[in-house]
């Protein structure tokens, strides 16, 4: 076993309840004396109650997905002229990436509070998107110096959002365990994230106002990001940032429907990964594990759903194929092609063949 690991520098509050008083703390842990809040209009009142004992310069509202450069570009000329110091992001992946863009140019420390299952909050992985291209990289100064989850910040949150986020955050932990730099670390983080989502997710549908599964949905989706992180992006991702970049598409939706897709493709060519998440699951193989739990969950199946055209499917092949990382052997043109297509139309994914033997082992 031979390999290296490195963690990323971050605290992380688990606080049900209790987001207030420990946005408060972690911002005085910075010596924070002008803070931009960023936020969406649409939590501006939840932003109002969490904020309000803190020395806040500006409030920043236009919050856009996919982080246009042209958002980025506004938000920063808005940090410089309030002279902010710190930044406290409050929402889901589209503000905690709004704030990172910010810190990327300007090394401001963030203070991220998650009301969704995204987990950008958690990795130094940045995206900003131009035109129909989204570009993402990866550096220190994006992550967060802190990060705040309260489970009762979720309870409102619809639960058909709540499920796509959460399938989002499943995406994290599935690629994590054959991203580039995946080692055993990673596989295990990936595979307790993964164990936890299960658990979790189906406890939100059931009871969406409970906190006991919000609370264990924000675990598994804290350490499938933490797993991504170190792992780096396998061919999951970079099919869905594509999709999302050329199409304006939903984030978490459109990684809920490709993930079932991108797992039956991948999962013979993975063995061992393939065998961890099946246990996670406690299914008999990965695909049919996920197709339970989708099942349970009512999960959003079809990318024409979420506002693709069908034409985009051929559009979006070349620039996929372009992008995929060399952890891909099973995506060639024909593979990448059907695989759209069903995805588009909501076709259930082809199971793999389940493989007799698992890998021994990870080098990094």
């Amino acid at each position: 076993m031979r390999f290296v690991h490195e963690t990323l520098p971050q605290r992380v509050v688990f606080a049900p309840g209790g987001a207030a008083r420990a946005i408060g703390d972690e911002a005085a842990r910075l010596g924070a004396a002008r803070v931009m809040v960023v936020v969406a209009p649409s939590s501006s009142a939840l932003a109002g109650t969490l904020t309000g004992a803190l020395p806040v310069a500006h409030v920043h509202h236009e919050v856009v997905r996919h982080v246009p450069v042209e958002v980025a570009g506004r938000a920063r000329e808005a940090a410089a002229r309030c002279r902010a110091d710190a930044l406290v992001s409050i929402g889901g992946g589209s503000a905690t990436g709004l704030a990172k863009a910010v810190a990327l140019t300007t090394g401001l420390p963030v203070v991220a509070v998650p009301t969704t299952y995204a987990g950008s909050e958690a990795t130094n992985v940045w995206g900003l998107t131009e035109g129909a291209t989204k570009t993402t990289g990866v550096d220190p100064k994006v992550l967060p110096r802190a990060v705040v989850y309260d489970a009762s910040l979720l309870r409102t949150l619809p639960v058909e959002l709540s499920v796509a986020s959460g399938l989002n955050a499943l995406a994290h932990g599935v690629d994590a365990m054959w991203g580039p730099h995946a080692d055993p670390i990673d596989l295990a983080l990936a595979e307790e994230s993964i164990r936890g989502l299960c658990q979790g997710l189906p406890a939100v549908k059931s009871d969406p106002r409970g906190l006991a599964g919000h609370e264990r949905t924000l675990y598994g989706a804290y350490l499938a990001a933490v797993a991504f992180a170190s792992a780096g992006s396998g061919p999951h991702h970079k099919i869905c940032h594509v999709l999302g970049g050329m199409f304006d598409l939903a984030h978490a939706q459109t990684h809920a429907v490709v993930l079932p897709h991108v797992l039956a493709l991948n999962a013979p060519h993975a063995p061992e990964a393939e065998c961890r998440i099946a246990a996670a699951l406690t299914a008999p193989t990965a695909v049919e594990g996920l197709a339970a739990l989708y099942a349970r969950l009512d999960a959003p199946m079809a990318l024409r759903d979420c506002g693709m055209p069908e034409d985009g499917i051929a559009r979006a092949v070349e620039p996929i194929l372009a992008a995929v990382a060399a952890n891909a052997p099973a995506l060639t043109r024909d593979s990448l092609t059907a695989l759209l297509r069903a995805a588009w139309a909501g076709e259930p994914p082809r199971p793999p063949c389940r493989p007799a033997v698992p890998s021994q082992g990870v080098s990094r």
